[in-house]
């Protein structure tokens, strides 16, 4: 399952993904992964939550950050929720150019049974039409 939230930047959607983190940390069996540009939000999620900076990792494209993904998930078989903040910060590309990544994230989830929560901000655009149908 995928969900995403497009929305412009600063209406709220990190502090809402956090706290669906944590809800899902408290509730769920699996373990939890939140991912994001940067370490701000790290001591406001609770600490079974692993939390990746990708700071330090070359992700130029789309290609990158599904092979990061796998990557994740290949390491712990356990992961039941993956929360994704800023996609448009963490790839420097065009969100309109991310057709086939949302294409492998959809087969990916189904896949391994995973949720998948995906913070973009719209720039005050609307969504491209493949993003539609996981907008929530």
């Amino acid at each position: 399952m995928i969900q995403v939230f497009f929305n412009n930047r600063g209406s709220g959607k990190t502090k809402d993904l956090i706290n669906l983190a944590n809800e899902k940390a408290s509730c769920c069996k699996g373990n939890v992964v939140f991912i994001d540009d940067d370490e701000r939000p790290i001591l406001e999620l609770d600490r079974k939550i692993r939390f990746i900076s990708t700071r330090n990792f070359r992700l130029d494209d789309y290609n990158g950050f599904y092979g990061f993904l796998c990557g994740i998930l290949s390491e712990d078989y356990d992961i039941d929720t993956i929360c994704i903040d800023g996609l448009s910060n963490i790839i420097p590309m065009n969100i309109e150019d991310a057709a086939h990544l949302f294409s492998g994230l959809e087969n990916l989830t189904k896949e391994r049974d995973i949720q998948l929560y995906i913070n973009i901000n719209s720039e005050n655009k609307p969504a491209p039409e493949f993003i539609k149908k996981y907008v929530a």
